[in-house]
């Protein structure tokens, strides 16, 4: 009998709500009991879509935002959103209401609002200390503001934003709830397909408040994210989220670590070529902030460093050099200068260093100064790979993916980033283990985290070794974030780990005084 194996492309898929687990206890907000264990009263209104008036696209300071010449466009009414919302004039409904067929039909739209407060036990579970998720599944589509708030980001499904047709919105009131903690919730009712006009009506079919028991101490190390062909180029937002590469299938996801969900942030992230077929790791791979917040990325498959910009336009910051394009952008760090240092290997180019398309007969460290002029810092590496500054930004360190030279090499820079003295800090080419050195990231100590052969090579400024962290996989790239980022987050192959550090790490986001 012949064997079948799986191909990724037939994996199948797990669940994919946000806490998936059965709940402990459950709270039904379309029933008389479950109300009034929170002190609950629906309240509903229809909306309508008013002319409103505004102002036409752009101006010379903002040519993608709003400009200065009025216009006439429409807007919802009324806005409801806000947690000191008036809503005293509005229906009262009972539970059991909220089921009703409501609002005008076709395209049209309404609100349903409710007060909640936790009370000290749901049926046998304590409240203190655990989750509690709000749930409604809102005939057709819902939005779901709570105390006032909608947080969202580019790639969400579900959650306080629309979810899908007829698909439930989960959202987390709070990870550590207590006794007479009150939330007051907004849900915005939108009847669709919309294009399609349906001749029916908005109705709610379940509403929920879903409780789990405190979740359990954290352990050493964690599996934060699973089930992908290969992980990179890690890097912590501002927002609280860790966005990561998948080079092989062309994406950029992001980890809400909070919610414990990971969804995809951007699709086509590094080619949208014809021949994509012909590469191996065609998307991104390393991922940054500038100084001003903006997306950085090395994009694999387009040869060059990509910026995003507010709107979501995207600026070109480097894609050749001496007019003849790069092989194809590796890892990147910022300056708190504006300049963008990078490494440019060929390992993205469907023949990597024996690539036909190869234009640059060596592999380069470079730098992007803030009015765009591209300066080669070292040609010398054949594998130039991770990329990181010391905490003062006067040592470049760069790590070399070369069997033969796995090194980390230190450049001692000027305050206007001409290198000054280039060394090999740590040499681990005798080591045991195939990996050389990818992804590498310091600490507010300067001590630096280098992923290598056989794990996570913790390493002192004066190049002597203090640790090496096993890992169940081989560790590709590494981002600090969380809570006073003493977070490390590690991309390894198929999964993304996270262990916690006693020395807060360096991230875009570290303020230069505190390193």
């Amino acid at each position: 009998m012949a064997t079948t194996v799986a191909s990724p492309a037939s994996r199948p898929p797990g669940p994919p709500e946000l806490l998936p687990g059965r709940p402990d206890a459950i709270v039904d907000l379309q029933t008389e009991e479950g109300v009034a264990l929170v002190g609950g009263q629906w309240r509903y209104s229809d909306a309508r879509v008013e002319e409103a008036a505004f102002v036409e696209l752009g101006s010379p300071e903002d040519p993608l935002g709003p400009g200065t010449v009025p216009n006439r466009t429409y807007d919802v009414s009324p806005h409801a959103e806000a947690a000191d919302f008036d809503d005293s004039r509005w229906a009262a409904l009972a539970p059991a209401d909220t089921m009703s067929r409501l609002s005008t039909g076709r395209v049209c739209f309404n609100w349903y609002r409710i007060a909640v407060t936790l009370p000290e036990r749901i049926g046998d579970t304590a409240v203190a200390g655990s989750t509690v998720v709000f749930e409604v599944v809102i005939d057709d589509y819902a939005e779901v503001w709570v105390n006032g708030s909608m947080p969202h980001a580019l790639g969400d499904t579900g959650g306080p934003v629309v979810a899908g047709f007829n698909a439930p919105n989960r959202v987390v009131l709070t990870r550590d709830a207590r006794p007479g903690d009150r939330f007051v919730i907004a849900v915005f009712g939108i009847n669709g397909p919309i294009s399609a006009a349906p001749a029916n009506y908005i109705w709610m079919r379940t509403a929920t408040l879903d409780v789990y028991e405190g979740r359990p101490g954290r352990a050493d190390l964690e599996v934060v994210a699973q089930g992908f062909e290969f992980t990179e180029g890690p890097v912590w937002s501002a927002d609280g989220s860790l966005l990561f590469s998948s080079p092989n299938t062309n994406s950029i996801y992001r980890l809400d670590p909070e919610l414990e969900r990971v969804t995809l942030f951007r699709p086509k992230s590094g080619y949208t070529g014809a021949d994509i077929g012909r590469y191996l790791q065609p998307g991104s791979n390393g991922l940054t902030f500038d100084p001003d917040g903006r997306l950085v990325m090395c994009q694999h498959g387009n040869r060059r460093i990509l910026r995003v910009n507010p709107h979501g336009d995207t600026t070109v910051l480097a894609d050749s050099y001496e007019g003849r394009r790069l092989n194809s952008p590796n890892d990147l760090v910022c300056r708190s200068d504006g300049s963008v240092w990078f490494t440019d290997p060929p390992f993205g180019r469907p023949g990597m260093a024996d690539d036909p398309d190869r234009e640059l007969d060596f592999s380069g460290v470079f730098r992007v100064s803030p009015d765009g002029e591209i300066r080669l810092i070292d040609h010398s590496l054949a594998g130039p790979n991770g990329i990181a500054f010391s905490p003062d930004e006067r040592t470049l360190y760069v790590g070399n993916w070369d069997e033969s030279a796995k090194v980390v090499v230190r450049y001692e820079l000027s305050d206007a980033g001409d290198v000054l003295d280039r060394a090999v800090l740590f040499d681990m080419t005798a080591a045991p283990g195939e990996d050389a050195i990818d992804g590498l990231k310091v600490d507010v100590e300067g001590t630096l985290y280098v992923c290598g052969p056989g794990g996570i090579w913790v390493i002192s400024p004066a190049g002597d070794r203090l640790d090496l962290i096993e890992l169940p996989e081989a560790p590709h790239n590494l981002a600090f974030g969380g809570d006073g980022s003493r977070d490390l987050y590690v991309t390894a192959l198929t999964s993304v780990y996270r262990l916690r550090t006693d020395v807060p790490g360096i991230n875009p986001h570290t303020e230069r005084s505190t390193r």
